[in-house]
């Protein structure tokens, strides 16, 4: 299988193919369910929640830390988790954007 060529693609299409990419695992939308859901900072202790070894869990942050969706500080020994809302809300714009051009061209039997 070939490489993607990203040049190839608008900085824009090569961010939310990225933003994509990151939450394209089921534990990882768990993680941001877990994160909305408490409305506040998490301390690192998703394993009771998600059925995952703590370093899966590690691992699994890290991508959301990647794509900024996620910030987490530093308390002690511990690390609390919270959703960055600036991010979320320039994420949810660009998949609104996206969403947003589709106009159906026939009434679904096409």
């Amino acid at each position: 299988m070939g490489l993607t060529k990203h040049e190839h693609y608008t900085q824009r299409q090569n961010e939310l193919a990225t933003v994509c990419k990151a939450l394209g695992h089921p534990a990882r939308i768990a993680i941001i369910q877990q994160l909305l859901a408490a409305n506040s900072c998490i301390c690192g202790d998703f394993a009771r929640e998600i059925e995952l070894a703590q370093p899966t869990i590690s691992k699994h942050l890290r991508e959301l830390k990647a794509i900024g969706i996620i910030r987490g500080t530093i308390e002690g020994t511990s690390v609390n988790y919270c959703i960055d809302a600036e991010r979320w809300r320039e994420i949810q714009a660009s998949m609104n954007r996206l969403f947003d051009t589709y106009i159906p061209h026939c009434a679904g039997d096409c």
